[in-house]
């Protein structure tokens, strides 16, 4: 799936739209945080509870947290928690200061992604975004389309740096043509080409130094962006979501923003199942007739949820 965000309105304050979406769906949801925290909550869904066990420590772990803190409630046994205050007192019973924002985020984290992977959310799917530090959660891959624009983003000085920035993006566009067509036709042999290949390009040394640094940087993000390989079903840019969000931009423009929750959480709805409908070849009208009762007296469309799962 890939996920993307932007900017919204909402009681005359800065708000984050959060955009998920797919092949056959897509579901807008608007708060007033962009945070991580934040995500991990969209992606538990109608859950409320906290759980710590494998996988919350695993995510502890990753975001280098105090070995001698996780320790301390690691019990080797998944613990569940109801909502955030009987967790919070877990927490605070074995020493962790809930009162520090800092201390407390990754461990609140943690809690989510274990519920998360409790009640077998996500599954396998691979999140695909630009690389947004919220977004970098479970099996995550980076959009090439935002890879090659940090280089048209760098300023050269003189016309050799010039000349090195557009050999570069000529290189990396040439090897985003050759991942395109292994998705069309995935063959063992042609990602260890690929492999070698990438590693060859992101190991140029132009003497440019903002460039060697960036080159350096995308090298070390080596999994994420060549993770087609593993997963030829992925994307390998967010065009999806952007795409997904001009609706919700149009709106913007046109009406602002929203004050009451009950017209942020019917805003975002309505634009989610009406992009979600265009995916499965519905007619947005037809379905709300079909759910409202006109003209039927039972429903002749099944549920999104269940065609989405059908299709996927």
């Amino acid at each position: 799936m890939t996920v993307d965000d932007t900017g919204a309105r909402h009681a005359n304050r800065n708000f984050h739209t959060t955009h998920i979406g797919g092949e056959h769906f897509t579901a807008f949801r608007t708060a007033s945080s962009k945070s991580r925290l934040n995500f991990l909550a969209l992606l538990r869904g109608n859950y409320q509870d906290y759980v710590l066990n494998d996988a919350a420590f695993a995510l502890l772990e990753e975001r280098q947290v105090d070995p001698a803190l996780a320790d301390r409630l690691n019990t080797h046994e998944p613990l569940r928690f109801a909502n955030r205050v009987p967790f919070l007192q877990h927490l605070a019973e074995h020493g962790i200061d809930i009162f520090d924002t800092e201390t407390l985020r990754p461990f609140a984290e943690a809690g989510i992604w274990g519920a998360i992977r409790h009640h077998g959310l996500v599954g396998n799917a691979v999140i695909v975004s630009d690389d947004a530090g919220q977004f970098r959660v479970g099996t995550h891959a980076l959009c090439w389309v935002h890879a090659e624009r940090l280089l048209q983003k760098l300023m050269p000085a003189t016309p050799g740096q010039v000349k090195h920035v557009e050999t570069l993006r000529e290189l990396i566009w040439h090897f985003y043509k050759a991942l395109k067509a292994y998705r069309r036709r995935p063959d063992p042999a042609m990602a260890k080409g690929l492999q070698a290949r990438f590693d060859r390009i992101f190991s140029i040394r132009t003497g440019y130094g903002d460039l060697d640094k960036l080159l350096f940087r995308l090298r070390c993000r080596k999994p994420e962006l060549l993770m087609v390989l593993e997963r030829p079903e992925i994307p390998l840019h967010t065009n999806a979501s952007e795409r997904d969000l001009r609706g919700f931009v149009i709106k913007r423009k046109i009406s602002g923003g929203t004050v009451s929750r009950n017209g942020r959480q019917a805003r975002d709805s309505m634009l989610g199942l009406s992009k979600t409908c265009q995916k499965l070849g519905l007619s947005f009208w037809h379905y709300l007739g079909d759910r409202l009762g006109i003209g039927t007296s039972h429903p002749a469309i099944p549920p999104l949820a269940t065609m989405i799962v059908a299709r996927s």
